[in-house]
């Protein structure tokens, strides 16, 4: 969903360093960045409320109101980049991008595929394969969709949807190549006399990429 905002109150990192930062995130405090034109600013911010502002309806794709504390001034920005924490899956890091709500920007965007299990070509035993599962878009910031769902049911046995089937969202331009993007396709399942030609090859292969024994050379 576009065009959620979220007043997201951060505090001036005056200290720096990774000491200071796992110190930081000991306290719940996330570290971060706060970019914008020609300036980088560092900044602390509750953990609790990052994560409320990016599980909202727009996602990590929302326009984060961004007021440094003891000024009033907010400045609308977006999430750059971020870092988890790889067990606890907690942010780590973040950096904020200052935008214009009248400059579009690009973002990457989920794709998400509705009608799977409907489609005549699952239905027939087919495999349904998704090789792409984000797209780049253009969209103003307060347009930009955290996600988009891609109608399937219609897909037979041996067809490939591309991005040029795509419905297009109003206020968005796909950036990917359309003819050539492949969102799904739907296959039939290998059968089994197939697949043991193929382990059988695959085992032949490897074979013949071991080299054989050489007679010992004579003194």
């Amino acid at each position: 969903m576009a065009g959620e905002r979220y007043r997201l109150q951060v505090t001036e990192r005056r200290l720096l360093g990774s000491p200071e930062s796992r110190r930081l995130r000991k306290q719940g405090v996330v570290p971060g960045v706060l970019y914008g034109t020609g300036s980088a600013r560092p900044i602390a911010i509750s953990e609790r409320d990052l994560r409320a502002a990016l599980t909202g309806a727009s996602g990590l794709h929302a326009v984060l109101d961004v007021v440094v504390e003891g000024q009033s001034a907010a400045h609308p920005s977006i999430v750059k980049e971020y870092q988890r924490d790889p067990i606890r899956g907690h942010v780590r890091h973040v950096d904020l991008q200052e935008v214009r709500l009248d400059q579009p920007i690009h973002a990457a965007i989920q794709v998400h595929l509705i009608g799977v299990e409907d489609a005549p070509g699952v239905r027939e035993g087919g495999v349904m394969s998704q090789p792409t599962t984000e797209i780049n878009v253009e969209a103003l910031p307060m347009e930009v969709p955290e996600s988009i769902e891609v109608d399937v049911s219609g897909m037979e046995m041996g067809d490939t949807l591309r991005l040029e089937s795509v419905t297009a969202i109003e206020g968005v331009t796909f950036l990917d190549d359309p003819h050539e993007l492949v969102i799904a396709t739907i296959t039939a399942p290998m059968r089994e006399e197939d697949l043991e030609a193929a382990i059988d090859e695959l085992a032949g292969d490897e074979g013949d990429e071991q080299a054989p024994e050489g007679a010992a050379e004579e003194p």
